[in-house]
């Protein structure tokens, strides 16, 4: 596993300690699917998926998939014990009935206030937002995890975003492969960092002015 991957994995790996016991967790496209192989072992987390299940597990192991059970994204998973399927106008109701206790989704772009850009940049082709906007504001928490620049080195946590919002003022948490930000009505706590880098660096690599917390803990 290389540095790159590491990173992703520490990443998921904290995202997927903030769910409760008896959470309802829905998943995104890329990323956020990773969550789902690093759920802890102690905790019962029923996984949402927008395309008609509730119980997915971790991803199949190969040569034994079930082309019929995939995830969001098309990925080969499993079904966990008692898990069901449904046609996606149930699964939708269910997004927009507020049963979901948490989505995490990947981003293009979060700014200081909450608002959300992940589903197109213009000139660019894009298949449709999709669940997306659902997802964000029907969800109780909505947690974004993403990388914290972008290919090019650009800060995506910005003042305030330039493409086109899915939504706004919905994001709760944002979980970068260098820190954990909460979103206040005061504006982005940064309450910890990840363990190769400093406070110093985050603040560089975020557009949007952060507030300290009192104890910065590492994950």
């Amino acid at each position: 596993m290389d540095a790159k991957e590491l990173k992703r994995v520490r990443l998921v790996k904290r995202v997927a300690r903030e769910f409760p016991d008896g959470s309802i967790v829905n998943l995104g496209i890329g990323l956020p699917t990773l969550v789902a192989d690093y759920l802890p072992a102690d905790r019962t987390i029923l996984l949402h998926s927008e395309n008609g299940f509730v119980g997915l597990g971790p991803q199949a192991e190969k040569g034994k998939e079930d082309p019929r059970i995939v995830n969001a994204g098309g990925q080969p998973v499993t079904i966990v014990p008692g898990g069901c399927f449904f046609d996606s106008a149930m699964s939708f109701a269910i997004i927009r009935g507020g049963h979901v206790d948490f989505t995490v989704l990947g981003a293009l772009e979060v700014d200081m206030k909450g608002n959300l850009a992940n589903y197109m940049i213009p000139g660019k082709m894009v298949p449709g937002m999709g669940g997306a906007m659902d997802l964000v504001v029907g969800a109780k928490n909505v947690i974004v995890a993403m990388e914290h620049v972008n290919k090019h080195g650009e800060p995506k946590i910005l003042k305030r975003c330039t493409l086109p919002l899915t939504a706004t003022a919905e994001v709760d948490l944002i979980v970068t492969d260098m820190a954990f930000i909460r979103v206040t009505k005061k504006g982005l706590m940064l309450e910890e960092i990840a363990e190769d880098t400093t406070v110093e660096e985050v603040i560089k690599a975020t557009d949007a002015p952060l507030q300290i917390s009192g104890h910065i803990a590492r994950f």
